[in-house]
């Protein structure tokens, strides 16, 4: 592991081991991330994600009880609000206020751009936020709500039907428009694999297959879009490429071709532009970057 893919790569995986095609219990998704915490590859991940509704006995069995107790400094929580979410809100900084574990972040279902302001004017400034944004909605109108705050947009890549993988296009178009408004923003699901590819779509038998975005693709370009490197039509090229051939991961630099990117472009891009993406495996990214010799 290079030192430009580390900074690549920190803290990029969202645990969302609740969530399908995983779905597991919330017993064996808390274990789980505590069995990626305290690995070599620890510093990858990010979030515990869950739904509100699992707040109370989430809260049971990460604070009251004796096996987790050790867990409270590495958990960092993102917490996914309903449509009831002002009071959802309240409940999360009730939760803050009374336990040392804290949620560190929310991530909001679909509003409409007048709902978004409203949500944002309730937010504790000590919690991040995410929006989710519809690919085929009406972008520029959805990031000019969004810029000029401290809230991030949230994109779906993927899930268990064909058609909730974005097309190229789509996904290639929404990267450019945040770059320009300057919106950071996370994503969630279909993001399993390093490199573009056809993939089977969950873990069982008679799953069918599907085109799907590699993590690796969409974190250099977002790197490459937010530092102006390349043009539309090049980034298509990037989002498809599905081998490493074009790609170089060297210790000062990660380079697309011939565009390239050094460590304080990386970090900064990963700090302020993409932040993250939610995946229902945390194990199944890690397999494939050595399997690809870059881990």
């Amino acid at each position: 592991m290079t030192a430009s893919s580390r900074l690549l790569l920190t803290a990029i995986i969202d645990y969302a081991g609740l969530f399908p095609p995983a779905k597991l219990r919330l017993q064996s998704a808390i274990s789980n991330y505590r069995k990626y915490s305290q690995t070599r590859e620890n510093w990858m991940l990010g979030h515990f994600v869950f739904p509100v509704s699992r707040l109370t006995e989430l809260e049971a069995d990460l604070v009251t009880s004796s096996s987790v107790k050790t867990l409270v400094a590495p958990f960092s929580l993102s917490v996914i609000l309903s449509e009831n979410w002002e009071l959802e809100l309240k409940q999360i900084q009730a939760f803050n206020q009374k336990n040392h574990l804290q949620i560190a972040a929310v991530e909001f279902k679909p509003l409409t751009p007048r709902e978004i302001p409203r949500a944002i004017s309730h937010l504790p400034k000590e919690i991040e936020s995410f929006f989710e944004i519809t690919l085929d909605e009406n972008l520029e109108l959805y990031l000019a709500v969004l810029k000029e705050t401290n809230a991030s947009a949230k994109i779906r890549t993927g899930g268990l039907t064909a058609g909730a993988f974005p097309k190229v296009d789509q996904l290639c178009q929404f990267i450019f428009a945040s770059a320009e408004a300057q919106v950071p923003f996370k994503a969630t699901a279909g993001l399993h694999h390093p490199l573009a590819g056809n993939y089977v779509v969950s873990y069982q038998t008679n799953s069918f297959s599907v085109n799907m975005q590699g993590f690796l693709n969409l974190s250099i370009l977002a790197a490459l879009v937010y530092w102006q490197k390349l043009t539309r039509s090049e980034a298509l090229t990037v989002l498809q490429e599905s081998s490493l051939a074009n790609f170089k991961f060297q210790e000062e630099d990660i380079t697309w071709q011939n565009h390239s990117l050094n460590p304080a472009e990386i970090q900064e891009s990963r700090k302020c532009f993409f932040r993250s993406f939610g995946s229902c495996s945390f194990q199944e990214p890690l397999d494939s970057l050595r399997r690809l010799q870059l881990l």
